[in-house]
């Protein structure tokens, strides 16, 4: 296919009779179709290696604008088909249900990465794995847990059941005594003696505390969001 006008109808100038003035084909005729014919081929690509100036575009409609992603032919492919790999990368990257966290951007990750719907996600708390053996944990996006809950304060007490008793001993005074005493001359007196005791003596003492802000582990804060759709 070519990319000119022909300047001269020469399948008409055939048809006429012989002797037609109009069958002559002139000079300047001649010059005008060699200089578009020579125009054309100097502006076609070379089929080896070629090189394209300007805004090269694929045919619309065409199995290079259409084809599929999974497509590993070497068939062209146009920025339309470079765009929709780019976009199934990223989606099989962060499928519908994935969370995206920045440390330093607080701008949606539509805009960020270009495709996607996504919310903010986990406010003023981390993630912690599914545990189906645990209650607490068994079902996605379950929350729970307590940024304030510590120790209650609380007094620990005893019951005594012993009002005091009595402790007695005996012991042998080693002093002698004059006269006929009790146990005669150079005898010993014993001695008994009481030692009071007063009982058990118990102190309550008071554990725990209740303050805010006192039972988070190490933290560190990003943006977090969650692919919707």
């Amino acid at each position: 296919m070519s990319n000119y006008t022909k300047s001269t109808d020469f399948a008409a100038k055939d048809a006429l009779a012989s002797g037609n003035a109009g069958k002559i084909v002139k000079g300047t005729e001649i010059d005008t179709e060699f200089n578009n014919i020579a125009t054309a081929v100097a502006t076609k690509a070379d089929l080896a290696s070629p090189t394209f100036t300007g805004t090269p575009a694929l045919p619309t409609g065409t199995t290079a604008v259409t084809q599929s992603t999974s497509d590993d032919s070497t068939k062209l492919a146009t920025t339309a088909f470079v765009q929709d790999i780019s976009d199934a990368i990223k989606s099989a990257l962060y499928p519908v249900g994935s969370i995206y966290s920045n440390a330093t951007s607080a701008t949606n990750p539509g805009t960020l990465l270009g495709f996607g719907t996504w919310t903010a996600f986990g406010a003023g708390r981390v993630m912690v794995g599914l545990d189906a053996g645990n209650a607490l944990f068994d079902t996605a996006e379950e929350t729970g847990g307590s940024a304030n809950a510590t120790l209650p304060s609380h007094t620990h007490t005893a019951t005594v059941t012993d009002p005091g008793h009595i402790h007695t001993f005996v012991f042998e005074s080693g002093l002698a005594q004059s006269g006929s005493g009790r146990n005669g001359v150079g005898g010993t007196t014993p001695f008994s003696t009481n030692s009071q005791v007063t009982g058990i003596s118990v102190s309550n003492s008071t554990e725990g505390s209740s303050s805010t802000n006192a039972n988070y582990q190490p933290y560190i804060t990003v943006y977090m969001w969650k692919r919707t759709a």
